[in-house]
């Protein structure tokens, strides 16, 4: 698996706002958020469902992984995706950084990864609740 999700029990407008809230909490930033369906539409002439992809950052943690190897701002940031289903409910779904930046192989960006991931999934269990 190279994510996780949770169903928010709200609107997509909802969500959006929690999850950045939540995201804060925990010393993330949101630093590009792509708004996949204005995209689609814009470039494609599409009609989505509302779906953002925001681009979340933890500085300290990051300054430790490009500190531990430059190269890893290939993997970063962590994305987090808010969609509208099909039945209207709203999915956000998490990177797994573990799964992602097992790809590294390296210890210090490993210990790293479960730090952020953590980190993570208290956003999570805060959306679910």
């Amino acid at each position: 698996m190279y994510g996780f999700n949770v169903t928010f029990n709200g609107s997509y407008d909802d969500a959006v706002a929690k999850v950045t809230e939540e995201l804060s909490k925990e010393g993330f930033g949101v630093l590009t958020e792509i708004d996949v369906k204005a995209v689609m539409k814009k470039k494609l002439d599409l009609d989505k469902r509302p779906y953002k992809i925001l681009g979340a950052c933890n500085p300290v943690l990051a300054n430790k992984a490009l500190t531990a190897e430059p190269d890893i701002g290939l993997l970063l940031p962590c994305n987090v995706v808010v969609r509208e289903e099909e039945d209207g409910s709203v999915t956000v779904a998490f990177m797994d950084p573990q799964s992602v930046l097992k790809l590294v192989n390296r210890d210090e960006v490993e210990t790293l990864a479960g730090e952020v991931r953590e980190k993570l999934q208290r956003v999570a269990k805060a959306l679910a609740a």
